[in-house]
């Protein structure tokens, strides 16, 4: 995941390599949070990655709403993980359907 995300930042050293995984590592627990899991699923890995890119590029930006500058606005979401609120209900939402043989049982 790290490879994936230097790659999309444009970087070919190690040198944030330690900032770029503590990124990860927060992501990770915030989605993981989100989906009442303690890890993160292989088929949601690329929420982490997008969004800790976006974390990373907000780095000194952090609490501002928007910001705007000669013509140029930011606007930054509330949560990070707004643009993938579909992918996550879809997911799930897989997860209960019993068709994918892996609903979930009760004990009453």
């Amino acid at each position: 995941m790290l490879e994936h995300i230097k790659l999309l930042l444009g970087f070919t050293d190690n040198a944030k390599d330690e900032l770029l995984n503590y990124i990860i590592s927060v992501t990770s627990a915030r989605l993981a949070i989100l989906l009442g899991l303690s890890t993160v699923p292989e088929a949601l890995s690329y929420i982490v990655e997008e969004v800790s890119v976006v974390r990373y590029n907000r780095i000194a930006s952090e609490g501002l709403e928007h910001h705007a500058v000669e013509g140029e606005t930011q606007i930054f979401y509330e949560s990070d993980f707004t643009g993938y609120t579909d992918d996550i209900s879809a997911w799930l939402a897989a997860q209960d359907d019993p068709e994918n043989g892996k609903g979930r049982l009760r004990f009453l």
